[in-house]
């Protein structure tokens, strides 16, 4: 496989420490509000990238934080809380609203059918581990006490900047937006690994250390956590385009000052959804949950198909447009699904020959508009309907789509809705079960004297260009 490095900017071939095995960091949500879908675009294609490997044959071991302790609204070392800002917005502990939000965030996660990790570890858990990671970094000289916090010290290390070779103006304390002066810096790239009561008096969640009562830094909570479940040495490092600074850069510095060697080779970011007028986000515009999607009528699924239809690493634009054209075409393709006879031997040659073809397009830096366009591939094959189903069906152990499983639903309901018609009412049309099943139900509706629903279910025929035409003994349709 080769995977596109936000370390080396470029393609490369990915390898692991361990051949055949992956260790891999999936930086979780901060739990104090609803994942809005931007949020969840990074996870459904972490998600794609976590099956491909399995896919491929590598035994994955991943692993995610849920940050419920730490996290400024800053994402650097200013600003409130989130955790407190949350508690605070709807009267609840921080430890409620941790569960609420971490609940509700696994639920949009089932209904992407994004997979839970094999290790999901909340911060709050592993203090003992960031203490260990702060006194080495102390004592080697890689941190200092400065204002009753500890601090990382930057200047120790020949290269701070990993994924961008910033403008050291640009970055500089107090000139970028949202970025305070803290007087307790010797370098304006230093960064908290652990907060005393000096930072926030009113701060719900702290714990005892050797440099006093506190909290840790957001980014300590990260390295702490992989280093447990993954190891020493971690493969494959995913997250936001957003994270890559400052977060995924002070995860590297700390990681590798504590553990002196390189830590992670490989890192993985997918870039933003963005609604036409910029960056989604929580705090402008309608809120976009998978809840509103559901609320207004949409398969959470068709989401997932609409993120899938382009690179991760490409911005992608979400109008409701968009996400229209996306459940149609989604609709469409399960319907032309529905239409296979699941009969039949299944040609183990052909199926190999689009597996490996799968495996190589998806692949070349994970390319899912490759992937979608192999469905459509499969569905043309020169072979016969159950060899068509077998390899959609295995190109869907990645895509997560449950191609088969609606398709069948959709067949049943059509087989279904034919028996109760009566064997001598034929219908004719383009091969698509929902839209047998529509017109018969306008034949039943017509025949139990309900010309009301027989002329509404005509009307949303039409409104979706379908043409309905009354022949002796039954109906034909068509597309108009």
């Amino acid at each position: 496989m080769y995977l596109y490095n936000s370390a080396t900017h470029k393609k490369e071939e990915f390898k692991t420490h361990t051949p055949g095995r992956v260790e891999m960091y999936t930086c979780g949500p901060t739990v104090y509000h609803f994942a809005h879908i931007g949020n969840l675009r990074s996870y459904i294609m972490e998600d794609v990238l976590e099956k491909y490997l399995r896919f491929a044959g590598y035994d994955v071991n991943r692993v995610m934080n849920i940050t419920d302790v730490g996290h400024l609204s800053s994402d650097a070392d200013t600003g409130e809380d989130k955790m407190l800002k949350g508690a605070k917005r709807e009267n609840k502990t921080v430890m409620d609203i941790a569960k609420f939000y971490t609940d509700a965030f696994f639920d949009d996660c089932r209904k992407l059918n994004i997979k839970r990790p094999d290790v999901v570890q909340p911060a709050t858990g592993c203090v003992d581990e960031y203490i260990k990671i702060i006194s080495k970094l102390v004592e080697t000289g890689y941190a200092y006490l400065a204002g009753g916090n500890v601090y990382f010290d930057s200047s120790k290390l020949a290269r701070y900047y990993i994924f961008n070779d910033h403008d050291e103006d640009d970055l500089a304390v107090g000139v970028r937006e949202g970025v305070e002066e803290d007087q307790n810096k010797r370098n304006k790239n230093d960064f908290v690994l652990w907060f005393t009561k000096s930072k926030f008096e009113d701060q719900a969640l702290k714990w005892d250390s050797p440099w006093g009562v506190g909290y840790p830094g957001w980014h300590i909570e990260c390295s702490g956590i992989s280093m447990k479940y993954n190891g020493e040495y971690l493969d494959l490092h995913c997250g936001g385009v957003d994270n890559a600074f400052p977060h995924h850069t002070n995860e590297i510095a700390q990681s590798e000052s504590y553990l002196g060697h390189p830590w992670c080779p490989h890192w993985f970011h997918v870039h933003h959804l963005n609604d036409p007028a910029g960056k989604m986000s929580k705090s402008k515009g309608e809120f976009l949950t998978v809840s509103l999607l559901e609320e207004k009528g949409y398969d959470p699924l068709a989401y997932r198909w609409f993120c899938l239809q382009s690179h991760y690493r490409k911005t992608l634009v979400f109008s409701w447009e968009n996400l229209d054209n996306a459940a149609a075409a989604y609709a469409k393709l399960l319907n032309r699904i529905a239409a296979l006879a699941p009969e039949g031997e299944v040609n183990q040659a052909v199926f190999g020959e689009y597996r490996e073809r799968f495996l190589r397009q998806v692949g070349n830096d994970l390319n899912t508009s490759m992937a979608v366009t192999a469905v459509f591939d499969a569905l043309k094959a020169e072979t016969n309907d159950a060899t068509k189903l077998a390899v959609i069906g295995e190109f869907d152990k990645v895509l997560s789509m449950n191609l088969l499983e609606k398709a069948a639903a959709i067949r049943e309901k059509a087989a279904q809705a034919t028996k109760s018609g009566g064997g001598d009412y034929v219908i004719t049309g383009q091969g698509d079960p929902e839209i047998d099943a529509k017109v018969l139900a306008r034949y039943e509706a017509k025949k139990a004297k309900n010309f009301a629903e027989a002329d509404r279910i005509r009307d949303e025929l039409k409104a979706q260009g379908i043409e309905v035409t009354d022949v002796k003994g039954g109906a034909a349709w068509k597309r108009v």
